[in-house]
């Protein structure tokens, strides 16, 4: 079991790191969260940091390796930028963090990044560096810490794609995090869907629509921007939930939903959701088919410009949106049918932030084995695994490294994103002392052919 010393210095780690804003577009605090990170790696973990440094104004990689001399090596990826918080809901500040006794939940830490992702860090470095100072870690270590994951990780991405990267070939990478959704069975997810982020836009021009807010009145012979985006958006995706297509189902995936399904709850997945119904109708097994199937166009947010104002024909108009899809689809290709799609909307315009596709590995990839092992003794139930998560990962970008990526960990959160982020005391030790079981199951594993 994780000791008490461990448990307690990485929770006060999470707290320490939790009172830092590193939220994107402060460059300010994300350059202190990074650095406050590779001290920690020097001083407390003695590894060797490899690099750091910040590429295009972009957050720093943060890149460290400790070497023990073994023949097998294993990538940990994590993280260290969070969302915006504000103290409005909150238990205690969101950037200040405290104990809470959560109803129905129990004592937990609550701050932002409590669960995502600064916890989930803090207990991946205390699992390694307990099993580094009591001389048991019998794998090499190469450490990844990114600085924009919730925007994409193109900094991340680029790193890994580098010609000359100086990350050693692994066995096997995994995202520590606290993968018992909803307090329910620890999942194992084989892979990870793709995802574009971005916005369509109106504004008014030479196509129609006023350059600043005019009256309503004026609607019968003045284009409304608002309402052009609206026909824009009617041009991707299936109402209600921006369905695009759905792939096959291969034998390996049929297999795995299968047994699924029979401990899946779809009506505990609603509660975790926070949602009273699902779109569709369906036992657990139909359920689980459409979603991991399926591509879809959700639209974030609304907005017209001016903002809040009553009576007028908006001079602009911007939909946010985020495309995922299976693995074996790209998200790239929707985005340009939908381009030429946009033909039939002058005015409208496609911005995209972002694009990447999903990727997926065998159920018996490296790795794995190890990590249903280490939930054997640690988890509230027996896990379920999934063939490849709804959520997105850059897992393509670890391919090139590693023989597998996966999410893993035991341990509760939740919150994420939201008002009262939270991590339970005791998932967060299970947590630890899972990936701890995971290093030493690992190096145990034979070695892929």
């Amino acid at each position: 079991m994780t000791s008490d010393a461990t448990f307690d210095a990485a929770l006060d780690l999470t707290r320490e790191w939790s009172e830092i804003p590193s939220v994107k577009g402060d460059e300010r605090q994300i350059a202190r969260q990074a650095d406050a990170v590779v001290s920690w790696l020097k001083s407390e973990l003695g590894a060797s940091i490899v690099s750091a440094e910040s590429s295009n104004g972009r957050p720093p990689v943060i890149h460290a390796r400790i070497d023990v001399g073994a023949e097998k090596t294993v990538i940990l990826y994590n993280m260290y930028d969070v969302m915006p918080a504000s103290p409005e809901g909150w238990s205690v500040d969101p950037f200040k963090g405290g104990i809470v006794d959560l109803e129905g939940i129990g004592e937990s830490f609550v701050a932002r990044g409590a669960e995502n992702n600064k916890g989930p860090l803090a207990g991946m470095l205390f699992a390694v560096k307990a099993l580094a100072d009591a001389g048991k870690l019998r794998v090499n270590v190469d450490i990844l810490i990114d600085g924009e994951e919730e925007s994409g990780s193109g900094a991340m991405r680029d790193y890994l794609a580098a010609p000359d990267c100086p990350v050693r070939k692994s066995a096997s990478a995994i995202f520590p995090s606290f993968c018992e959704y909803g307090g329910g069975a620890p999942r194992v997810y084989l892979g990870f869907s793709g995802i574009a982020k971005g916005e369509v836009r109106v504004e008014g021009g030479a196509w129609g629509g006023p350059k600043t807010a005019i009256h309503s009145s004026n609607a019968p012979w003045i284009a409304n921007p608002a309402s052009r985006l609206i026909e824009a958006l009617s041009l991707i995706g299936k109402p209600p939930t921006g369905e695009l297509a759905r792939v096959a189902i291969d034998a390996e995936a049929a297999g795995i939903i299968s047994l699924l399904a029979k401990t899946f709850d779809p009506a505990a997945e609603l509660r975790f959701r926070k949602t009273e119904t699902f779109s569709l109708q369906g036992d657990a097994q139909a359920l689980l088919e459409h979603v991991l199937s399926t591509a879809s166009f959700n639209i974030s947010s609304l907005e017209t410009m001016p903002l809040g104002s009553d009576g007028v024909i908006p001079h602009g108009a911007r939909a946010a949106f985020e495309l995922r899809t299976p693995p074996s689809l790209d998200p790239a290709d929707f985005l340009g049918q939908y381009r030429m799609a946009l033909e039939k909307a002058p005015g409208a315009i496609l911005n995209v932030a972002d694009s990447y596709p999903g990727f997926r590995f065998a159920a018996n990839a490296p790795g794995v084995s190890a990590l249903l092992k280490s939930y054997e003794t640690n988890a509230n139930a027996p896990p379920q695994i999934w063939p490849w998560a709804i959520g997105a990962a850059p897992a393509y970008a670890f391919a090139r490294h590693a023989n597998s990526f996966l999410l893993a960990g035991a341990g509760r959160g939740g919150n994420a994103h939201g008002i009262d982020e939270f991590m339970t005391l005791e998932g967060f030790r299970r947590f630890i002392q899972s990936i701890t079981l995971w290093l030493e199951h690992v190096a145990d594993e034979p070695e892929a052919v």
